[in-house]
């Protein structure tokens, strides 16, 4: 029996004169396309091509099988690749919210684990929530739990932990010493004094780190304000100053010794992110893929 793969390779090498550049076209190496040739020529009983340097010239026989096959593979071909892109499209879709960050750093290394279409939105847990009661979205990477429904479910998939970091070439020989002294004030003069990095203007990473800490709000005047704790992470590798932001985050930098932990705290600052879906709209088998992916993470131990 004749195998299609070798029809659609002979009319390649046909179409392209040459061996190698047939084989770019299928995707396939050389060799395979030397095999398809060779099972060919042996099943019609004669040589289809004649070798000459850097091209394949068709003998009469191959002209004939080429006038006799072309429109037929062609046609196939057609329906397959027609085939497969309805079958792509039939995948059902997840629509999931999530902070950019998060996405980046913990799913995209993870995509090829998933086999549904998956339309990614960005966004801060507030408007993410609300596109999820609209039903524009599936489910959603939360920080904070800002909708309160019997239908909303909130998951926990992560305890993240607020840590001060540094590059790690920062002088901390007084810090470490008011460290050891306990003395919070000094702590505090030492923190504000440094050249800071937020997230937004609000200080929202910040204010909380500080409010569990000195039990009152920071008096910052930011120099830089990124939207983006990654970018703030990498700049901070880079260059100088101080930020305050998610250990799960920082991991990576910490471990290749880029940056340095500076403090994490008197009192650890944390907060739960959630997997957020409303139980009336979506179906049990998006929230298990999306559960599954989640559960191929691994996330960092402090």
């Amino acid at each position: 029996m004749v195998n299609f793969e070798w029809y659609r390779t002979f009319i390649a090498i046909y179409q392209q004169g040459n061996l190698t550049r047939a084989a770019q076209e299928l995707s396939i190496s050389q060799p395979n396309a030397s095999v398809h040739l060779a099972s060919l020529e042996q099943y019609a009983g004669g040589k289809l091509f004649d070798r000459i340097p850097r091209k394949m010239v068709p003998t009469e026989l191959g002209k004939k099988l080429y006038i006799q096959v072309v429109g037929s593979v062609e046609s196939l071909s057609l329906v397959e690749t027609s085939f497969r892109r309805k079958a792509l499209d039939n995948r059902p879709v997840i629509k999931l919210g999530s902070p950019l960050e998060f996405f980046f750093s913990q799913i995209t290394p993870q995509l090829e684990n998933i086999s549904s279409q998956l339309h990614v939105s960005f966004g801060v847990a507030k408007d993410l929530m609300q596109q999820l009661a609209e039903g524009k979205l599936d489910l959603v990477i939360a920080s904070q739990k800002t909708i309160e429904s019997k239908h909303i479910l909130y998951e926990p998939i992560l305890t993240e932990n607020f840590i001060i970091i540094g590059n790690k070439n920062i002088d901390l020989q007084d810090f470490r010493q008011h460290l050891e002294n306990q003395d919070l004030n000094a702590i505090e003069k030492w923190l504000i004094n440094q050249e800071w990095y937020a997230y937004s203007n609000d200080l929202v990473f910040i204010r909380r780190f500080w409010l569990k800490n000195f039990n009152k709000r920071p008096i910052i005047l930011p120099k830089y304000i990124i939207p983006n704790l990654s970018v703030i992470i990498k700049s901070i590798a880079e260059g100088g100053g101080i930020s305050i932001v998610s250990d799960y985050l920082a991991q990576e930098f910490i471990n290749q010794e880029k940056i340095t932990v500076i403090w994490d705290g008197a009192a650890q600052t944390s907060n739960t992110i959630y997997l957020a879906y409303d139980k009336s709209k979506i179906s049990i088998e998006k929230v298990e893929e999306i559960k599954r992916l989640i559960e191929t993470i691994r996330f960092p131990n402090f």
